[in-house]
C-alpha cells in the first residue's frame, strides 16, 4: 500500500470584529509576524503536500500578505464569500483540493486547522496526525483539558472512550457544560468521509450556521471511529479573538523566541525587558542589554554588544560593534563600530568599520550635532 498522503485546511475567513481594526484578523501581528504565518508554520513536521486557505473579510490583503511573506510556500486560496460557519468553511477549503475519488481515497487524510491559534507547536500538529494513523480513524479530533472551558466546545466521550459528539457551549445543557475537555478546532479527517459528511449536517443550532464540530456527530452516527488527541500544554489551544488575548499570546511567542537564542549562544542580560521579533537574525556571542527592542529585518553580527535601552528596526549591525541607548532604522553599522549613546540613526545611515560616535542624526553617514 502506498503512503497515506496529507493535505491541510487552513480556515482564516473570520471577521474578527472584537479586535476592533480595519486589519483582517489572520494579519495581526505577533512578534513581527502576522498570525495566519503561524498557523502555516505549525504544518512543518507533518509533510502537508498541498495547502488551502479558506479566506474571506479582507481576502485580497490577506492573499497578498502571504504571497508575498511566504514566497516558498506552495498556497492555493479560496474564497468563502458568505460567513456561514466553520463547517461551511471546510466545504469551501475542500474545493481547493484536486479530486479524489476512487479506491486511493482513503489513502489521503485532511487537516483542518482555524487561522487564529498562534501558539500551536509543530509536533503537536505532527502527533495528532500519526494517533489518526495508527488508530485508523476517519476523523481524529484535536482536544484539551482546561479548568475554565469557558465559550469552548465540549468534548462529549461515549463509553468506548470515543469522542461521541462535541456540542458548542451555546447548545450545551448544565450537565455538559461540566466537561473539562475541550475541542481546539484542530482535526484531522480520512478525506473520503468528510464532504460526504459536510452534506449531512444543518444550521439548525444557536448561531444560525453550519457547525464544523457536527461532522463528529455524522460520522458517529454512521459508525466511523473518532478519536482525540490531548495536547499536552492547553496554552496551544489558545484562540484569538481580542487584543487581550493577542497580546498573551505574543508575550509567549516572544518568551520562546528568547529561549530559542539562549539556547543557540546569545547572552540575554535581562530576557524580560528584551523584545526580538520572530523574524531577527543574531550572530553567536551576541549580548543583549535590558531594554533592547530588535525588530523586522534586523541581522546583528557575532560578538556585537546591543543596549541598554536601544531600538533597531531593519537594520544590519557588524560583528563586534557596540550600540547603546540609541535608535535606528533601515541603517547599517560597520563591524566593531561604537555607536551612541543618544544616536539616532534616519533610514539609509551608514555608520564605517570602527568608527566611534557620539550622539547624531545621521541619513548617510555619521554626522555631529
Amino acid at each position: 500500500m502506498s503512503e497515506r498522503e496529507l493535505s491541510a485546511i487552513v480556515l482564516a475567513a473570520g471577521e474578527g470584529t472584537r479586535m476592533r481594526s480595519a486589519r483582517p484578523k489572520p494579519l495581526h501581528l505577533l512578534a513581527g509576524r502576522a498570525m495566519l504565518q503561524y498557523m502555516l508554520d505549525s504544518l512543518a513536521d507533518c509533510s502537508a503536500g498541498r495547502v488551502v486557505v479558506v479566506v474571506g473579510h479582507g481576502a485580497e490583503r490577506v492573499t497578498k500578505k502571504l504571497q508575498a511573506a511566504e514566497p516558498d510556500l506552495h498556497l492555493t486560496f479560496v474564497e468563502q464569500h458568505t460567513q456561514m460557519g466553520t463547517g461551511d468553511a471546510a466545504s469551501v477549503g475542500l474545493t481547493g483540493l484536486p479530486d479524489d475519488d476512487g479506491p486511493e481515497g482513503d489513502r489521503h487524510d485532511v487537516l483542518v486547522l482555524p487561522g487564529d491559534m498562534p501558539l500551536l507547536r509543530p509536533a503537536t500538529i505532527a502527533a495528532l496526525v500519526a494517533e489518526h494513523r495508527a488508530s485508523d480513524a476517519a476523523c481524529t479530533v484535536l482536544t484539551a483539558r482546561v479548568p475554565d472551558p469557558g465559550a469552548y466546545g465540549r468534548v462529549v466521550r461515549g463509553k468506548d472512550d470515543q469522542v461521541a459528539r462535541i456540542v458548542e457551549q451555546a447548545d450545551a445543557t448544565p450537565e455538559e457544560l461540566e466537561i473539562d475537555e475541550i475541542n481546539t478546532a484542530v482535526y484531522c479527517f480520512r478525506r473520503s468521509v468528510l464532504a460526504p459528511a459536510l452534506r449531512r449536517i444543518s444550521p439548525e443550532n444557536a448561531q444560525g450556521e453550519y457547525y464544523l464540530t457536527d461532522v463528529v456527530g455524522v460520522l458517529r452516527e454512521a459508525g466511523y471511529r473518532v478519536g482525540a488527541h490531548t495536547v499536552a500544554d492547553a496554552a496551544e489551544a489558545e484562540g484569538i479573538n481580542d487584543r487581550l488575548q493577542l497580546a498573551a499570546a505574543e508575550a509567549e511567542l516572544r518568551r520562546r523566541t528568547n529561549e530559542r537564542w539562549l539556547r543557540a549562544g546569545v547572552t540575554l542580560v535581562d530576557p524580560a525587558s528584551t523584545y526580538l521579533d520572530a523574524t531577527v537574525q543574531l550572530g553567536p556571542d551576541v549580548t543583549l542589554f535590558p531594554g533592547t527592542i530588535l525588530q523586522g529585518s534586523t541581522v546583528v553580527g557575532a560578538g556585537a554588544e546591543i543596549g541598554p535601552h536601544t531600538r533597531l528596526v531593519d537594520c544590519v549591525v557588524g560583528a563586534g560593534a557596540v550600540v547603546e541607548q540609541s535608535n535606528g532604522r533601515d541603517a547599517e553599522i560597520g563591524a566593531d563600530a561604537k555607536v551612541g549613546p543618544f544616536a539616532a540613526l534616519a533610514p539609509g545611515a551608514s555608520i564605517p568599520e570602527g568608527t566611534v560616535t557620539g550622539p547624531f542624526y545621521a541619513a548617510s553617514g555619521p554626522e555631529d550635532d
